[in-house]
Parts: structure tokens; sequence; C-alpha cells
């Protein structure tokens, strides 16, 4: 058994899954499925390692930020790279989370911070949790200088 993220797209699943490829490392797509006159209906790809499935469905559906695709990022140059890319045609919201052009919401996040919240204290930590909701595309060294006063 496997699960695997559904996606659902009017007319993009294509195009999304190749964005996305492009810019997670060890990411590739797996499968293509089209119909008999040729259209695409699903295309089944990886992004470092996680599989997903994008479905051109049509209009019937629509993404909400209720769901998000969390990216958990290791330096400021990884945040800043996989910003710009998903964050190219879309809109960027509070707090690392943004909506791509293809209307999935994102949440680019630093791995460090966790770091930055382990042992800071209650004082420290809210300090870096309201840095973090007052800034679009988290800077961490930003955070960093939050929690130190």
């Amino acid at each position: 058994m496997q699960v695997s993220t559904f996606l659902w797209f009017d007319g993009q699943a294509q195009e999304a899954a190749q964005h996305y490829t492009g810019i997670f490392d060890g990411s590739r797509i797996l499968g293509t499925d089209r119909t008999p006159d040729g259209r695409v209906t699903t295309v089944t790809f990886e992004l470092a390692g996680q599989r997903y499935v994008a479905y051109d469905g049509g209009p019937r559906f629509a993404f909400t930020p209720a769901m998000s695709l969390y990216v958990d990022c290791t330096t400021q140059a990884e945040i800043d790279r996989v910003w710009a890319a998903l964050a190219d045609g879309g809109t960027e919201g509070p707090g690392g989370s943004l909506t791509d052009r293809f209307g999935v919401s994102w949440q680019v996040m630093p791995t460090a911070l966790a770091d930055l919240l382990d042992g800071a204290g209650p004082e420290a930590a809210a300090r870096v949790l309201d840095a973090v909701h007052g800034m679009t595309k988290i800077d961490i060294h930003a955070l960093a200088a939050v929690r130190n006063g």
C-alpha cells in the first residue's frame, strides 16, 4: 500500500508537475496518462521522494489554503530559491505561506525554526513566533536576531 497526495487541476496537471519537479532536487515525473485523443488526464510524479498524482479534472474543485504542502528548507539560500520559484505568478502570504500560480498553497519553512524555539524560553519563543507571523518569506537570520533579543 502506498499513500500519495492527489491534486486536482483544471487543465494544468502536466504543467504543474513539470514546474514542481524542476524546483525540488530528487524529483521526477513517473508517468503520464492520456485519453485516446491525447489529452492528459493524470501525471504521477515525485518531489524529493514523495509521490503525488496530478489530475486534470476540470473546474469542479478548487484548492484552498486549508490544505498546504510543507517544505522544510535547511538554508536561507534554499528558502530563497524555493520561494522565488513557487511564488512566481502566485501570491505571497503571511508566515512563510504562499499560493502558487496553480492555486496550490505552500508553507516554506526553515528547519532552524525548531532549533530557534527549542529551549528559547517563553518570551524568546513568543518573539520568534511573532516575527514569523509578521514575515512573508522567512528570514532565518532575522529570526535568530529576534530570539537573542
